[in-house]
């Protein structure tokens, strides 16, 4: 099976030299005023034009000129991969990033708030790990650039996983000698190669593999029979209505930070958001747009996952980021077209726990403090 990857690649040629497909969406005139002894007539479909498929895939290319190259090897993601799983990055030896990011659950743990050290709950809900690699930013603030500046956070947050400082993550994985020889291999030539940076570069590696691919992404390279007709009445609906504003790109959003409540003020918040970096008035109640990639599958949903389900989710979208009233008809099949964005997770052998090294004497002791 080719990977997202491949598919990626191809995206562009799906957008050129696609002739358009005739077909109706479901709508009706207004029903006639009821006349005593009568029976109403039943509305009447009108036939619209279907959108051309090379408008309904253009939102969803790569940025031009492709996504940064950048050279992982087999090393430093086979480390990562262990370092993913790793609880001893933890200060009580009891939470990885696979605690809070599981990979068999689509990159997430179906918390509204994770706990983490001694069980404590952060302010904000832990967005999956798949298709990160495509975002601008990561966190729902966009405090980390990049994925490798994202990993070292969790393993020094104090709700996290509590990691006192570098120096205790180094000391750490250098009493284990399997990890100083598997260190060496990932980063040779290095004199210290163990350390907080490369740590954060292996567990990277790894995520950049994270790649999920769906049917969507079929349709995208020119099956159009890869999606039912009620996800192609919602994906043309999910462009109409302008929902490819945000979210847009491969990962079908992660490419922005957006208002939460750009048209209508959205009840209850009190997060800043984005200005808690930039302390920019302009971003005051901003976040980093997230990926829809799986949404069906990472629930619950907003920085604070207060929304428990998809159907209410996309009426709160709609009224609160684009100030329309969605009917029935078009939650439906924009939620259908939304699970249509659901896909294969990598292989087990890719996203199973792997054997660790067991510790040393040397190796620091749990601290539940």
């Amino acid at each position: 099976m080719r990977s997202r990857r491949q598919l990626l690649s191809l995206l562009t040629l799906s957008a050129v030299g696609v002739g358009s497909l005739a077909g109706c969406e479901r709508s009706g005139e207004p029903a006639k005023p009821a006349v005593a002894g009568v029976k109403p007539e039943a509305p009447k479909a009108v036939a619209r034009p279907r959108l051309e498929p090379a408008k309904l895939v253009a939102a969803f290319q790569p940025p031009k000129g492709g996504y940064p190259t950048i050279q992982d090897t087999e090393a430093q993601v086979s480390l990562g991969r262990m370092l993913f799983f790793e609880t001893r990055l933890s200060k009580n030896q009891d939470v990885s990033c696979n605690t809070c990011h599981g990979l068999d659950t689509y990159g997430v743990d179906n918390k509204a708030l994770s706990e983490g050290h001694r069980g404590q709950k952060g302010t904000r809900n832990s967005p999956t790990v798949y298709d990160a690699a495509h975002h601008v930013a990561q966190f729902w603030d966009g405090r980390a650039d990049t994925l490798e500046a994202q990993a070292k956070g969790p393993m020094l947050n104090p709700v996290e996983m509590a990691m006192p400082d570098a120096a205790r993550v180094v000391a750490t994985l250098s009493s284990i000698p399997e990890y100083t020889a598997r260190f060496r291999t990932a980063f040779p030539g290095e004199s210290k190669p163990v350390s907080l940076d490369n740590t954060a570069r292996a567990i990277a590696a790894f995520e950049r593999q994270l790649i999920t691919a769906s049917r969507f992404d079929r349709f995208l390279m020119g099956e159009h029979g890869a999606l039912s007709e009620q996800e192609r009445r919602g994906l043309e609906t999910f462009v109409s209505a302008g929902c490819t504003t945000c979210h847009n790109g491969p990962a079908v959003g992660g490419t922005s930070f957006q208002k939460l409540g750009l048209v209508e003020a959205f009840p209850g918040l009190k997060d800043p958001g984005r200005f808690e970096v930039t302390h920019e008035e302009d971003d005051l109640g901003k976040f980093r747009v997230p990926g829809l990639r799986n949404v069906e599958k990472t629930g619950p949903y907003l920085h604070d996952g207060s929304v428990t389900d998809l159907p209410t989710m996309v009426r709160l979208m709609g009224r609160h980021q684009l100030g329309r009233v969605l009917t029935d008809p078009e939650v439906d099949d924009l939620v259908s077209f939304l699970k249509s964005l659901t896909g294969a997770l990598p292989p087990t052998e890719v996203i199973s726990a792997p054997a660790l090294p067991a510790s040393t004497k040397k190796t620091p002791k749990a601290d539940p403090s």
